[in-house]
């Protein structure tokens, strides 16, 4: 196209204003680049988006995204280039504010993903009417000055209020099946990580991650020269040697997770973690069962007008007491090193911290009386029974714990 050969060329030989005492000149013609470069950024997704229709990566067997790789786009910009291809078509006002420079790429990419994931939390098809909606509130962010990150957790927000209205099975955030780690050797004899976890498990690695991973001051007195990226790793090897440290010893009354969780006053908004912003409200309530909890509920400024104090919940004494009695996960029999301590009736719902009101629970158990129709009640007997969802059992009659699996509802009796 000759006309963008033109452009480039004139782009090339744009220089600072020569005479700017003020900067004025400077300040109005670093805003027209930031509106070009918004609509190079926008045009760049029309394009790959009629290259992709095209096919034209396909006919040699690769893909658009490896296409544009190999043009020389980095791989990050790449993906959102194709979230751009695959969402804009979907959102009609997002993409008109884009074709006229008015919104950068990154907020344009959070608008996108903030939709992706309020349709992902909607039990049901999303009806137009409420796409617009969202998409306008997304929107009416962006050009009020929020930042990418605030449009995506204001985005979070919207879709867990969805999923905990509907209260429609486990939402992809908390789904423990979805999870996947992978590690492999590269070229250069390193190990490449990656992770796709759930928000909790998140939750808990960035708070060590951060929580190891401040400056320190060098022997000679001057600042950390390690980078952020350095600490970081610096970090992880310290929680894997800590781990591996915490395994030859007895842990067994130690909280499984320290996390603070604040609540809004009003119930408008879903509670939320430090680091990975809002959860449902089932994964409030499981995140209680186990651990040592701050909670502290704001006011409509955001101002505490609560603090609870930290409960460490299940203390050595009764954890220990549970297993004596449990001995493994109550529904797997995972061994009690893999298990946290489930409240029978809710922490947060007033259950008490009591023997008759815990159980031994897997990670992976846990999730499913959580989320997927299993029930735990205690028997007269002072042992939990498991109570099947209608889906497994239309009776739903009670099942003995995993170590009393030889007993009968008659033996109890």
């Amino acid at each position: 196209m000759p006309e963008l050969a033109t452009l480039l060329d004139q782009l090339i030989g744009t220089s600072p204003p020569a005479d700017d005492p003020t900067g004025r000149a400077t300040f109005d013609a670093l805003n027209v680049l930031r509106l070009i470069r918004n609509i190079i950024d926008h045009q760049i997704v029309t394009h790959t988006a009629q290259l992709d229709e095209l096919g034209v990566a396909q006919k040699v067997g690769s893909t658009t995204k490896k296409l544009l790789i190999e043009m020389g786009h980095a791989p990050a910009p790449a993906d959102r280039i194709m979230r751009g291809v695959d969402g804009l078509p979907t959102l009609p006002a997002l993409a008109r504010h884009a074709a006229d420079g008015r919104l950068s790429a990154e907020v344009l990419d959070a608008i996108v993903r903030g939709m992706n994931h309020i349709e992902k939390r909607c039990p049901g098809r999303l009806s137009d009417d409420d796409k617009g909606s969202y998409e306008f509130k997304l929107i009416g962010q962006a050009l009020s000055g929020s930042t990418p990150t605030e449009i995506r957790k204001h985005a979070l927000a919207l879709g867990n209020t969805l999923a905990d209205a509907a209260d429609a099975g486990v939402p992809a955030a908390d789904d423990s099946s979805l999870n996947t780690v992978t590690a492999h050797t590269t070229d250069a004899g390193r190990i490449d990580i990656r992770a796709d976890l759930t928000q909790t498990i998140g939750e808990k690695f960035l708070a060590m991650i951060d929580e190891r991973s401040c400056p320190r001051p060098e022997p000679d007195g001057a600042d950390d020269r390690r980078t952020a990226e350095q600490r970081r790793a610096d970090a992880f090897e310290l929680i894997l040697d800590q781990a591996a440290l915490g395994a030859t010893i007895d842990s067994i009354g130690s909280p499984r997770t320290q996390l603070t969780l604040t609540i809004p006053a009003t119930g408008v908004n879903p509670a939320e973690l430090p680091w990975t912003g809002c959860v449902s409200h089932a994964t409030a309530k499981r995140l209680s069962c186990d651990g040592s909890l701050t909670e502290f509920v704001l006011d409509g400024e955001g101002v505490p007008l609560q603090m609870g104090h930290t409960h460490r919940l299940f203390p050595t004494h009764l954890r220990k007491a549970v297993i004596v009695r449990d001995k493994c996960c109550v529904k797997c029999g995972a061994p009690p090193s893999h298990t946290q301590v489930h409240h029978i009736q809710h922490w947060v719902d007033g259950g008490p911290t009591d023997l008759d009101n815990g159980c031994l629970l897997c990670q992976r158990c846990h999730t499913q009386v959580h989320h997927h129709g299993w029930e735990i009640v205690m028997g007269f007997d002072r042992h939990p029974w498991l109570v099947p969802p209608a889906t497994i059992d239309p009776h739903r009659r009670p099942l003995p714990a995993y170590n009393r699996r030889t007993m009968q509802l008659d033996d109890a009796a």
